[in-house]
């Protein structure tokens, strides 16, 4: 019955004893932290180390020399010579430049078969002379290389200017300025009368009815033969702006609502009574005076948009003339750069470039249509 309620239970006393010894070895560890558990690994690793230490026996040795390691190619050179002191070598002065290359290469080398830093290298002629050591040589190489990708791999030589071409230039210029000066002076006999009988006319629309495409006098400007401001009026829409074409005409909603706004009518009689006895200067001009809904003598109309000298066949083949840009024309002719992308169009700034593109063909033009 006591073997049945007790497995530790034998009729040896020395096997019931190791018996519960292990069961309860087994129950602590069982409920036993980690901690714990790696203090105890610990103690009997350390009580095993003692019982070895106290049975091996100390065998003694003979004194061998101890023989010299060769260092290990070790891939991570650069970290390790950084440590170590570089030596300095000088350079001999009689080599050439791809000698001088190898000497450098040879050298480095033996540097590292013997586990040296990397050394650095000094001008034998010249003791101030900057020392260049491998690390610099490697940036130089890549910002060189990097430089040639810019420019698109190769080294573009600088361009050698053509002679014929310079010799073009210089003609075309003194043309130009020939041109300028005999115009300055027809200009200068001009009595003051001929003059004040030129207006250069610019109009700004907007966008009325439901799709904003009908257009509709918002501002009006006139310039006279030097370029001065003779009228800049903001004029009143009666109908509902469905499109203010700010990027295009420059006029927005506050500009309508000034109080030195015209309505059409004061418009029309304002600048009616300015156009009688005048020679009208402007591009594309038809379409102001269709907006003015004003009428002028055709031989007192200079449309630069009409002048065929100004205007450009185009197709394959020359085709019909076509009328050309403002912006064009004042680029080509003037070197004015005007209307320029992103900034809104100026009724001063278009009527200004008008006159002066009819200045710059007056007499031609006068003897045309004469």
């Amino acid at each position: 019955k006591r073997q049945q309620l007790c497995p530790f239970h034998s009729t040896s006393p020395q096997l019931h004893h190791n018996l519960q010894n292990q069961f309860e070895k087994m129950v602590t560890t069982f409920y036993m932290s980690k901690k714990s558990k790696q203090k105890m690994a610990s103690r009997k690793k350390k009580q095993q180390q003692s019982k070895t230490s106290t049975t091996t026996t100390v065998v003694p040795t003979k004194n061998k020399p101890k023989q010299k390691q060769k260092p290990a190619p070790d891939s991570n050179w650069q970290s390790i010579s950084s440590k170590i002191k570089s030596s300095v070598i000088e350079v001999p002065s009689e080599l050439t430049s791809k000698e001088a290359k190898k000497f450098r290469k040879d050298k480095r080398r033996e540097s590292r078969a013997k586990g040296e830093a990397e050394p650095t290298f000094v001008c034998a002629n010249a003791s101030t002379a900057a020392t260049t050591t491998a690390a610099e040589e490697k940036s130089s190489k890549a910002e060189e290389s990097n430089r040639l990708k810019q420019l698109g791999g190769k080294r573009k030589r600088a361009a050698i200017p053509n002679i014929k071409e310079l010799l073009e230039k210089e003609r075309e210029s003194a043309k130009l300025e020939a041109e300028k000066r005999e115009r300055e002076n027809e200009e200068a006999k001009l009595s003051p009368e001929e003059c004040a009988k030129y207006l250069a006319l610019d109009c700004e629309m907007v966008g009325i009815g439901s799709d904003g495409k009908r257009s509709a006098l918002a501002r009006v400007s006139i310039i006279g033969w030097d370029g001065e401001v003779l009228l800049d009026k903001f004029v009143k829409v009666p109908d509902r702006v469905s499109d203010f074409r700010t990027w295009v005409s420059g006029v927005r909603a506050k500009d309508l609502k000034r109080d030195d706004a015209i309505t059409p009518e004061e418009c029309r009689t304002i600048v009616g009574n300015m156009f009688m006895g005048k020679t009208l200067v402007g591009h594309s001009i038809k379409n102001d005076l269709e907006a003015l809904m004003l009428t002028h003598p055709r031989n007192d109309i200079r449309d630069t948009a009409r002048y065929k000298p100004f205007m450009k066949a185009r197709g394959k083949d020359g085709g019909k003339l076509r009328p050309r840009k403002l912006k064009e024309l004042a680029e080509e002719y003037l070197g004015l750069m005007i209307q320029v992308e992103g900034e809104s169009h100026c009724s001063i700034d278009d009527a200004r470039a008008t006159m002066q593109l009819f200045r710059h063909v007056r007499s031609e033009w006068d003897l045309d249509i004469a």
